[in-house]
C-alpha cells in the first residue's frame, strides 16, 4: 500500500523538509512518484526510513549513514562491511553511554551535596531559638 508524503510524516516522525532531504543527499533511494510528482512511500521505504532514525536518534553522522546507505542498495555482497560499519558505530554508542555514566555520576554527587545542604540548613533551623 502506498503512503502519500503527510501519511509517512505521521507514520515515521520525521518531517517533510527532513524526507527531501535524505532523498535528495541519497538515503532514500527510488522513491515511487505519482504522474503529478507527488512522493509514494512504501512499507519497504517505511521500514529503511526505520532504520534511519534508529542511526540517527544513536549519534550516526550523516556521512557513515551515507556510506550505509550505498553499501545496503549493493546487496547481500556487502553484508561484511555493513556488519563493519554497525560494529563501529556500536563502539561509538557503548563509549558515548559509558562518558554519560561518568557525568551522571558527577551530578549525582552533586545532588547529594545539595540534599546533604539542604538537611543541614532545615537542621539548624530546627534548633535556632525562635
Amino acid at each position: 500500500m502506498p503512503y502519500s508524503p503527510r501519511e509517512t510524516v505521521e507514520k515515521t516522525g520525521f518531517s517533510l523538509d527532513t524526507l527531501r532531504y535524505y532523498e535528495r543527499i541519497g538515503l532514500l533511494d527510488g522513491i515511487d512518484r505519482t504522474a503529478g510528482g507527488q512522493r509514494l512511500f512504501t512499507d519497504d521505504d517505511l521500514d529503511w526510513l526505520g532504520v534511519l532514525r534508529c542511526l540517527r536518534d544513536t549519534g550516526m553522522p550523516i556521512a557513515r549513514m551515507r556510506r550505509y546507505a550505498e553499501l545496503a542498495r549493493d546487496g547481500d555482497v556487502t553484508f561484511t562491511e555493513r556488519a563493519e560499519l554497525l560494529e563501529g558505530h556500536d563502539r561509538d554508542i557503548e563509549q558515548k553511554i559509558a562518558d554519560l555514566r561518568e557525568e551522571q555520576a558527577r551530578i549525582k554527587e552533586k545532588i547529594g551535596w545539595y540534599r546533604g545542604e539542604l538537611a543541614r540548613m532545615a537542621s539548624a533551623d530546627a534548633q535556632a531559638p525562635a
